[in-house]
């Protein structure tokens, strides 16, 4: 069987992209198979698979065009069986506007959010503080900021202030949810555990997420178990509302004050990462699953998908 891994691209997670593909096509030679071709995607990535002629192609890319349906679109109109979710679920999932339209009305509790175009916020603040400006479709925490009354980002923001509003048009802005971080990853239709992240800066950024020694992982995280069966029950649901295939991870904030009502889901990642430390494999492992056999069940799904 011929496996592809395909990674690297031009977003802002390039380089997580190029340390997950490298760690998948490790593991899948190190499981006995012998034809993995690592395809660094540029823009003529549809020519060079079509010569390639792959039997699956196991999607290590992060952000867009690999997490947001483009490249889903692209292997389907080829006939290249692929890890993880397809066009539909994928397209929804990386607008964490659509997201919450699917989700909030099936019970998932998200923190409310408003668009805003980027230029308003020198005027006023959207909402009130603290809160959370994001891109309303990128991953990874890129180009997120918490907007305090104590920040020196000025109140208005200030128009020299660094923050997303200088690099994206469009922002999410969400309240700020104290407390806890945490994650659970999906494999397969069914949570694996819980994860507390710990960063040492203020919150989990995408220095926070991809620099060792920056966070420190508890997993399984100690959270009464009542907290913890309901993050479990959610993120599968969400995996499930979404159409999810693969593995997922949903990402939550815990204001520990309020019990089971202070649960928010932040957003669900459909093509978490693979690098030495994300936490898909991590919680695998806690769950008694190898690097290696993660990476050969996802291969595994693929080819049933598409059968």
């Amino acid at each position: 069987m011929h496996i592809v891994v395909l990674m690297g691209g031009w977003s802002a997670e390039r380089p997580v992209s190029l340390m997950s593909g490298a760690g998948v096509a490790a593991a899948l030679r190190t499981r006995g198979f012998t034809r993995v071709t690592e395809v660094d995607m540029d823009r003529q990535v549809a020519a060079r698979l079509y010569d390639l002629e792959p039997d699956v192609v196991f999607n290590a890319l992060h952000g867009t065009p690999g997490e947001d349906g483009t490249v889903q679109g692209m292997l389907d109109l080829m006939g290249i069986p692929y890890t993880h979710s397809g066009v539909t679920t994928s397209a929804i999932a990386i607008d964490k506007e659509l997201t919450k339209a699917v989700l909030v009305p099936h019970g998932i509790r998200m923190p409310a959010g408003t668009i805003v175009d980027s230029e308003t916020l020198y005027a006023a603040d959207p909402i009130a503080r603290p809160y959370v400006l994001k891109p309303v479709n990128e991953g990874s925490s890129v180009g997120v900021a918490i907007v305090t009354d104590g920040g020196n980002m000025g109140n208005p923001i200030g128009r020299d202030s660094e923050g997303p509003w200088k690099h994206f048009d469009r922002l999410l802005a969400e309240p700020f949810v104290r407390g806890k971080e945490l994650t659970v990853a999906v494999l397969g239709g069914k949570s694996l555990c819980v994860t507390e992240l710990k960063p040492h800066n203020v919150f989990y950024d995408f220095e926070a997420k991809y620099t060792d020694g920056v966070t420190e992982h508890v997993c399984p995280a100690d959270i009464p178990a009542d907290i913890a069966a309901s993050m479990l029950d959610m993120a599968a649901r969400s995996h499930a509302l979404l159409g999810c295939k693969g593995a997922s991870r949903s990402d939550f904030r815990w204001d520990d004050e309020q019990g089971e009502a202070g649960i928010f889901l932040l957003e669900v990642n459909t093509q978490p990462g693979m690098t030495p430390l994300s936490l898909v494999p991590e919680q695998a492992k806690q769950c008694g699953i190898s690097y290696g056999e993660l990476v050969e069940q996802l291969i595994s799904e693929a080819l049933d998908s598409a059968a």
